[in-house]
């Protein structure tokens, strides 16, 4: 009787947050052009960096509490593979619900992860926690809820440091570049702003950074915030949040047939409407398909939604509270404590529904205030929604040439 009474929140969180079948629908119902289906892909290595001639190694990283991440790397381009140790390293962490493989979705020509390499840099991957190729733990497997007991909190204090040092002693001790997008922006600026891993990050690219999210535009994710429904989700059992099972899809089939439900324009409804984005990368992303977080980190980014500021995992009471973090209410994120030198390089966009431009403007003020004027730089795309910055036709041109030009400067 409760899974009944509980259906429609859980109907409108899966169409807030299924961007893989809203995706899949818009290609579908648009043109004849469809994607080819791929229901065993290959690892990223084997599917899509060798597969364009480039070396790529894999190795395994288990962080503190007991997870084991799967890094990918990319020593060097095409035409460069003279010795490792002369290039800086940059490590890629990818957003919420995928992996790194969004780093290397279209060509060489177009994806960041190719063009680093191609330009001289020692490219490492990251993937987090519940992702594809980072479902090992020492102890548990993902049947366990324990599994999916974590939120960004664990991601910034564990998965983030674990990779960043794996990287720094493999590279022989050189202070890394950081590329994050969207939530991989999250958790370096709780880093940074608690003083940790200043001493192995050389500078930091944030893309349509992720803060403050109180006055974002999507009202689907907003309503999916305000009714509480990744806690009723959690309250009834369940733990892993996967974008793509077969209940997800069900029930997004099931409405799209709805006329009153218009699909196609669901995703911009959501992330914003992307400018840029083309069928074939958007095919590839959809073969590889989004990837599993858990329900107590859609929980916390609910929180941030609701409340204004950028806060630790709220547990509900003031007991609770207290027994994690000796205080009635989770403590803050103070990002204005930044140290001013670290290289920053921000960019955003207009059409961003997610890091929305009032929100994306707070975070500015928070650190460009505080900041050294030659240590940080902010570019605003105003015809860009979220994807375009990783999946951009046009992103090497607008977005990755000013990135690696600054990532030279630095």
């Amino acid at each position: 009787m409760a899974r009944n009474i509980y259906l429609p929140c859980i109907l409108i969180l899966f169409i807030a947050l299924n961007l893989q079948n809203v995706l899949s629908w818009r290609i579908n119902n648009s043109s004849d052009d469809q994607c080819p289906p791929q229901p065993h892909p290959l690892g990223m290595c084997k599917a899509r960096v060798a597969a364009y001639g480039y070396p790529c190694e894999e190795y395994q990283v288990t962080t503190e509490d007991g997870y084991i991440l799967s890094l990918k790397r990319i020593p060097h381009g095409l035409s460069d593979a003279g010795n490792s140790t002369e290039r800086t390293p940059v490590l890629l962490f990818h957003g919420l619900l995928v992996d790194g493989f969004c780093w290397v979705l279209s060509t060489p020509k177009q994806s960041l992860g190719f063009i680093l390499a191609d330009g001289g840099f020692d490219v490492w991957i990251a993937n987090t926690r519940g992702t594809k190729s980072s479902r090992k733990h020492t102890s548990l497997t993902p049947e366990d809820p324990a599994f999916w007991d974590w939120t960004w909190d664990q991601l910034a204090d564990y998965d983030l440091p674990a990779v960043l040092q794996f990287v720094y002693n493999q590279t022989g001790g050189k202070k890394v570049h950081y590329v994050g997008h969207s939530l991989g922006t999250l958790i370096i600026l709780a880093a940074f702003s608690e003083h940790k891993l200043l001493d192995i990050v050389r500078s930091a690219v944030l893309l349509c950074p992720i803060a403050y999210l109180h006055r974002m535009r999507s009202k689907l994710i907003r309503l999916a915030a305000h009714i509480f429904l990744a806690e009723t989700i959690h309250m009834l059992g369940y733990h892993e949040f996967n974008p793509v099972g077969r209940v997800a899809q069900e029930v997004l089939g099931a409405v799209c047939t709805d006329p009153e439900i218009d699909c196609y324009d669901l995703f911009g409804a959501v992330a914003g409407p992307d400018c840029c984005l083309n069928t074939s990368t958007t095919c590839i992303f959809l073969q590889h398909g989004p990837q599993s977080s858990s329900i107590k980190n859609m929980i916390h980014m609910s929180q941030l939604v609701r409340k204004e500021g950028i806060r630790k995992y709220d547990y509900g009471n003031k007991k609770e509270n207290m027994k994690h973090y000796n205080q009635p209410q989770p403590p803050l994120y103070n990002l204005s404590s930044i140290p001013p030198h670290v290289p920053l390089f921000l960019t955003h966009g207009g059409q961003d529904f997610l890091g929305d431009v009032p929100d994306t403007r707070h975070l500015l003020r928070t650190l460009v205030r505080q900041h050294d004027s030659d240590d940080i730089e902010v570019m605003y795309m105003p015809d860009y929604a979220h994807g375009d910055f990783v999946m951009g036709y046009n992103a090497p041109q607008l977005i990755y040439k000013p990135m690696v030009e600054f990532f030279k400067r630095h």
